[in-house]
């Protein structure tokens, strides 16, 4: 449906679509979204309405996850503030032409490249961060120019009915509009009938490759931003007690449901039960003796997830955690040992609660097991030596990653986010969001007061010195 957090029956929802799409060429034809007094303002109007539905944003994801107000602003209301300010301060210079070399033989030309909007934008966010994945992106958007349709994750239906009360309120559909309902009949709706500048999808590795190959079919451009195996390795001299609390916040936070927690550890065999003891030390720290009294963690999102995140305890020994509780979709953080290479644990993305534990003695072993879900979305590692922490960074391919941390690197926007392989295709936050949504334009000038005769023919002895000159 559109503008609204209700579905429609199918045959509203071609017209509904239609009448947005057609509105938002005209208001891009018209030239206001190139202009930067526009971009900022409307940048700033989204700080405005961000702020002002800020108790709203609270509590819808406390109802979809149960989620603390203290994660809820720090995973997603306080990045988000902190990427539209660093938008604002930076837009202007983004935004203007930037002057590149130009070979000898084009002098006295000067060359140049233009930022250009790219034209109408379809955003599609998830459940895990249903807020913040989808204004994140937006920004982005908003900044390099162009309009906007939103595809909000009909799972967070709280936070679904936010977004779509937040856009309705602030801006109109010809230039931001909210389109809801089932993702696959939204999804193909959009994407077969309609030819988009850019798609940016942030979702399973599965949907993505449905969403490229739907937009390939109108050559919509595609970022997507997915998931996969994020391995943490934990070296035998790392610090173990500040190795614990930053793997066991970056893994439980939001109930694990975060697309680059740790997935699994690496951990050397010499360290492996003292550090085991920590981590079973801090969660009890964090958390209390019973985690599910505690109010400072959260929930599985739905009963669906939920069953398929208990199929996983099957998996290895349970050495921490394990309870569960279907009235509530509430899985204890917890630690499993003896996992196999084929175990489903191992073999699917977890995003829940669980985290296995794998032994190694060799950087090889290591390498090894990463390799068997190859391309992660990030990669930690905990070590006192720069040499060992550089050795991994070399040698793995990954999106992005920490070392002697877990998670933060997504907070810095003056740092690219995004995957590789399996894991992604694009990189957004900050310059780079508002790279992802624009397109560069070559331009190179010429000036009339000054003509090398050499390029006319007749070319009679001209071959020589274009040799030189070129050389």
């Amino acid at each position: 449906m559109v503008q609204q957090a209700t579905s429609v029956p199918q045959e509203e929802l071609a017209p509904a679509i239609a009448r947005i799409y057609a509105k938002q060429q005209a208001f891009f034809a018209s030239g206001q979204t190139r202009d930067y007094a526009f971009r900022k303002a409307q940048l700033q109007r989204l700080w405005d309405a961000v702020k002002a539905y800020e108790p709203r944003v609270m509590e819808a994801l406390y109802k979809d996850f149960r989620k603390p107000e203290f994660e809820t602003y720090g995973t997603e209301l306080g990045t988000l503030y902190a990427e539209i300010r660093h938008t604002m301060s930076h837009l202007k210079r983004w935004m203007k032409p930037r002057r590149v070399k130009t070979p000898l033989p084009f002098l006295p030309s000067s060359s140049w490249t233009y930022r250009d909007p790219l034209g109408i934008t379809l955003i599609i966010s998830p459940w895990n961060y249903p807020f913040l994945l989808m204004m994140h992106p937006l920004a982005s958007a908003m900044a390099a120019g162009n309009t906007m349709i939103l595809k909000p994750s009909e799972i967070a239906p709280h936070t679904e009915q936010v977004i779509v009360e937040l856009i309705r309120e602030y801006f109109d559909e010809e230039y931001i509009a909210v389109i809801t309902g089932d993702g696959l009949e939204v999804g193909k709706a959009l994407l077969e009938n309609y030819h988009f500048d850019q798609v940016f999808f942030t979702g399973s590795v599965p949907v993505g490759r449905k969403i490229m190959e739907m937009a390939s079919r109108h050559l919509s451009p595609v970022t997507l931003e997915l998931g996969g195996k994020s391995p943490c390795i934990i070296e035998q001299d790392a610090d173990l007690r500040f190795a614990a609390k930053k793997v066991a916040w970056g893994k439980f936070v939001n109930a694990g449901q975060t697309c680059v927690a740790p997935d699994y550890l690496l951990v050397h065999a010499s360290v492996k039960d003292r550090f085991i003891d920590e981590l079973k030390r801090v969660i009890r720290n964090m958390y209390g003796e019973d985690p599910q009294k505690s109010p400072d963690y959260a929930r599985i999102i739905s009963d669906k997830r939920f069953a398929s995140l208990l199929t996983y305890l099957d998996n290895g020994k349970v050495v921490q955690g394990g309870a569960s509780d279907a009235s509530e979709r509430y899985i204890a953080p917890t630690i499993l040992e003896a996992v196999k290479a084929d175990d489903p644990v191992m073999t699917e993305e977890i995003f829940g609660p669980i985290l296995p534990v794998i032994t190694f003695t060799s950087r090889e072993e290591v390498l090894e097991w990463i390799g068997r879900s190859p391309y992660p979305l990030a990669l930690y590692v905990f070590t006192s030596s720069t040499k060992t922490a550089d050795g991994y960074i070399e040698q793995i391919r990954f999106g992005g990653g920490c070392v002697n941390n877990t998670l933060i690197h997504l907070g810095n926007p003056d740092l690219p986010f995004g995957g590789v392989g399996n894991s992604g295709i694009g990189q957004y936050h900050g310059e780079h969001g508002f790279l992802a949504f624009s397109r560069v334009k070559s331009i190179l000038r010429t000036p009339t007061w000054f003509d090398v005769p050499f390029w006319y023919a007749p070319y009679k002895g001209h071959l020589k010195l274009i040799r030189k000159i070129f050389r």
